[in-house]
């Protein structure tokens, strides 16, 4: 059972991040659906990172380095949503889908590149961190705690500051309500739309490296990061695009995924003879059901998904 609780709170504390992005680009009139692609840019930048580091760096440059190197990854990535989303006014979801595709893609050949540079036999497009790893994990009485727990509570806390305790927070969310109403009185509807897709880009890039980093001494770009950023969408819509609603909505999730790593080792789950694939199907079974029976009710920003034309009143 620790085992189950230390699994739900680590996948908790990826969709945490990564919601909260979509949370951000939203709020400011953008959808975000390149979520996953851009966990998966996080991911490389963080895991290139740590190959490159000397095995002999301290616990907390590593840490510094490799999420100031996922976070970069993440919002250089998310420039190209916002320029076609914002400034060439493209259909959102076309954009969001393609940078997807686009990032596993660009991954993948990169890090075939670099390992092929170095090892012309070697095609693979794995990265392996595992003595870096190591810097991440605190182990407390047989619960290994990952220091990016303690990463997604603070994202959390200041997502909720700066959302409605900020003028920030409140020109952002009036840019995604009523972006004319809030350019009369002065905002730059662009500017705020900007920043809150590149808020999205940081997060989702902090949630690809802790998403690859969360079991495993290595990662296969090919294998992307399993529809975890379509999760984190759902972890969204269902908390409301409220930050406190979406930590327990990520607690929720991150449950149903964190049993479908360790049902094998609980031994009354063991006993119902549940095939496998369904603890695996699981979390994304369940994503739909809810969204099924809540969506209706879901009250997204006003002017989401809506390119802003300054002429238009």
């Amino acid at each position: 059972m620790l085992l189950l609780l230390q699994y739900t709170i680590l996948f908790a504390a990826i969709l945490t991040l990564v919601a909260l992005g979509g949370c951000f680009s939203e709020h400011s009139g953008v959808i975000n659906l390149g979520l996953e692609g851009i966990m998966v840019m996080g991911a490389l930048g963080g895991a290139l990172a740590m190959r490159f580091m000397s095995p002999n760096a301290s616990a907390i440059t590593i840490i510094v380095i490799v999420i100031l190197a996922s976070l970069a990854a993440g919002l250089i990535y998310s420039v190209l949503l916002a320029f076609a989303c914002i400034n060439l006014k493209a259909d959102q979801t076309i954009i969001g889908t393609a940078m997807n595709m686009l990032g596993v893609a660009a991954a993948t050949i990169i890090v075939k590149a670099i390992n092929t540079a170095s090892n012309p036999d070697d095609v693979s497009s794995n990265i392996e961190y595992g003595t870096q790893k190591k810097a991440f994990i605190v182990n407390i009485n047989g619960f290994e705690f990952s220091w990016f727990m303690a990463i997604a509570v603070i994202a959390l806390i200041a997502a909720y500051v700066v959302l409605y305790k900020t003028k920030f927070g409140l020109r952002l969310m009036a840019c995604g309500e009523h972006p004319q109403a809030a350019d009369s009185v002065g905002i730059n509807v662009y500017l705020m739309r900007w920043a809150g897709v590149l808020i999205s880009g940081v997060l989702g890039g902090l949630g690809g490296i802790c998403y690859i980093t969360a079991g495993v001494s290595e990662w296969k770009f090919e294998c992307g990061v399993a529809g975890f950023g379509f999760l984190a969408l759902a972890v969204m819509i269902f908390g409301q695009w409220k930050p406190t609603k979406i930590g327990l909505a990520a607690l929720l999730f991150g449950l149903f995924r964190a049993l479908s790593n360790v049902y094998a080792g609980i031994d009354f789950l063991k006993a119902l003879n549940i095939p496998s694939g369904i603890y695996n199907m699981l979390p994304y079974l369940i994503s739909l059901i809810v969204l099924a029976f809540t969506s209706g009710k879901s009250r997204a920003p006003k002017a989401e998904g809506i390119p802003y034309d300054k002429g238009t009143r």
